[in-house]
C-alpha cells in the first residue's frame, strides 16, 4: 500500500513539474539596432528619442532636440552609458532642451537592462522603456 501511495505521489509531482513553464534563456542585447523611447512625440514635433549601441560600445543618441555620441558598456544584464557633450540647438525650444538634459541624466544613471521581445528596459533611478525598431 505504501509503495502504491509513493508511486501515486511521484506521478502527481512529475505531472506538476511538467506543467510548469520552461524558463527561456535571456534574450541578447540588440546591438546595432535602433531603440525608440516608448513615449509620445512632444507637441508640434514627430521626433521621439532613439538610441543605437554597437557591439564595440559606440552609441548614438537622438534626444528630443539634440543628437550626440556616447560610450556604452553592456554585460549580461548590466549597462553603463557615458554620454558625450550635449550641444544644445539655439533654435530648439527651452522645453525641449530641458527634456533633452533630463533624458540624458536618466541615461547616465542606468545600471541594468532587460529585454522582453521587442521591449528593452534600461533600469536606473528612472526606468526607461525602449522599443526595438523592426522596420
Amino acid at each position: 500500500m505504501q509503495k502504491l501511495l509513493r508511486a501515486g505521489c511521484l506521478c502527481v509531482l512529475l505531472a506538476f513539474i511538467s506543467a510548469l513553464p520552461v524558463a527561456k534563456a535571456s534574450e541578447p542585447f540588440p546591438f546595432g539596432s535602433e531603440l525608440m523611447l516608448d513615449a509620445e512625440p512632444m507637441h508640434g514635433s514627430k521626433r521621439i528619442p532613439m538610441i543605437e549601441i554597437e557591439e564595440n560600445g559606440v552609441a548614438s543618441i537622438d534626444l528630443w532636440c539634440a543628437s550626440l555620441s556616447a560610450q556604452a558598456t553592456i554585460g549580461d544584464n548590466s549597462i553603463t552609458i557615458v554620454p558625450g557633450d550635449l550641444q544644445t540647438d539655439a533654435q530648439c525650444e527651452p522645453e525641449r532642451q530641458a527634456r533633452d538634459a533630463n533624458l540624458l541624466t536618466q541615461l547616465a544613471q542606468v545600471t541594468n537592462w532587460r529585454r522582453n521581445g521587442e521591449v528593452i528596459e534600461l533600469l536606473g533611478a528612472t526606468p526607461l522603456r525602449f522599443r526595438l525598431m523592426t522596420n
